[in-house]
C-alpha cells in the first residue's frame, strides 16, 4: 500500500491498516502460490537482494524468504505492519536476511539497478500496474525479475453488476492478455503467469477475515465507520462468490530487458 490517498470509498486507511493488521494476509494467496511463482525465477544467490512491496504483515514474504536465498526486505507505508513483519522475521529466526521497513512504493529506498527481485502479491495496484511496471524497472538490475499479483478479468464480457464494481474500485483492471501486453510495454519479457486458485480467495483470505471482523468490531462497538468498513468486506466477498467465474488474481512473472 501507499498512502496517496488518505481515505478508501471515505474510510480512513490508517482503520483500514489496523483492521488488517489482524490476519496473516491482507490479500489472496497462500504459499503454494508463492512457490509456484518462484519456480520460474532462476539465478538467485545468497548475495541476491529481494525487495517485496507493499509486503503488509509479511505472510508471503516469509514463505519467500524460506525458499530463496538472498536478502529479502519487505516495504509497506503503514508502520503497525512492518513492526508485526520484523516481529514475524525475529519468530523465523532469518536474523539480518529479512527487515521490513517502512517506506513508499512510489518511492523506493533502493539503488538503480541493485535489485535482482521485486515482488507484490495484492498490492501494486495502489499505485497501478502500468505505473509500477515502468516505475520500479529501473531498479532490478538487467535480467533481474519481477513477480505480481494482479486482478484480471478471465472474461472479455462479464454481468454489469461486477463489470460496474470493478470500474469503481480499479478502472485498471484489464484481461490477462492486456496486462501481458503492459508487462511487454513495459520493457519486460513474460515468464510465466498463471490463475490463483480459488482457495486462494476462500481458505486463505476470507475464512480469516471473519475472526479479523469479530475481533474489529469488539473493539469499535457502535463505531459507524467501522461497521461501513466490515459491510464493505462483506459485499467483496459476497461478489467474489457469485462472480468468480469472470475474474480473479493472477501470478505476472517477467524478465527485465535491456539495461
Amino acid at each position: 500500500m501507499n498512502n496517496e490517498n488518505q481515505t478508501i470509498r471515505g474510510i480512513d486507511v490508517d482503520l483500514i491498516c489496523e483492521f488488517f493488521l489482524n490476519t496473516q494476509r491482507q490479500g489472496p494467496g497462500n504459499p503454494e502460490a508463492t512457490l509456484r511463482a518462484l519456480s520460474f525465477i532462476d539465478g538467485l544467490t545468497d548475495d541476491s537482494r529481494i525487495a517485496d512491496l507493499g509486503c503488509g504483515t509479511g505472510g508471503q514474504t516469509m514463505t519467500l524468504a524460506r525458499h530463496a536465498p538472498g536478502h529479502v526486505t519487505g516495504l509497506d507505508f503503514y508502520p503497525g505492519f512492518i513492526e508485526r513483519f520484523n516481529a514475524n522475521a525475529r519468530g523465523a529466526n532469518f536474523g539480518d536476511r529479512v527487515k521490513g521497513v517502512v517506506g513508499s512504493m512510489d518511492d523506493l529506498p533502493f539503488r538503480e539497478g541493485e535489485l535482482d527481485l521485486i515482488w507484490s502479491e495484492g498490492a501494486i495496484y495502489n499505485i497501478g500496474f502500468e505505473r509500477g511496471l515502468r516505475e520500479w524497472r529501473r531498479y532490478l538490475r538487467p535480467g533481474g525479475f519481477l513477480a505480481v499479483t494482479e486482478a484480471s478479468w478471465f472474461t472479455d464480457e462479464r454481468p454489469a453488476e461486477i463489470h460496474d464494481y470493478w470500474m469503481e474500485m480499479y478502472p485498471g483492471i484489464d484481461t490477462i492478455p492486456g496486462k501481458v501486453a503492459q508487462v511487454q510495454r513495459a520493457g519486460y519479457l513474460p515468464v510465466a503467469t498463471f490463475v490463483l486458485p480459488e482457495n486462494c480467495w476462500t481458505e486463505h483470505y476470507y475464512a480469516p477475515l471473519a475472526k479479523a471482523r469479530e475481533l474489529f468490531l469488539r473493539k469499535y462497538a457502535g463505531n459507524a465507520t467501522a461497521e461501513e468498513l466490515v459491510a464493505f468486506q462483506r459485499q467483496e466477498e459476497a461478489l467474489y462468490d457469485k462472480y468468480k467465474a469472470f475474474y480473479g488474481y493472477v501470478f505476472y512473472i517477467a524478465k527485465k530487458m535491456g539495461v
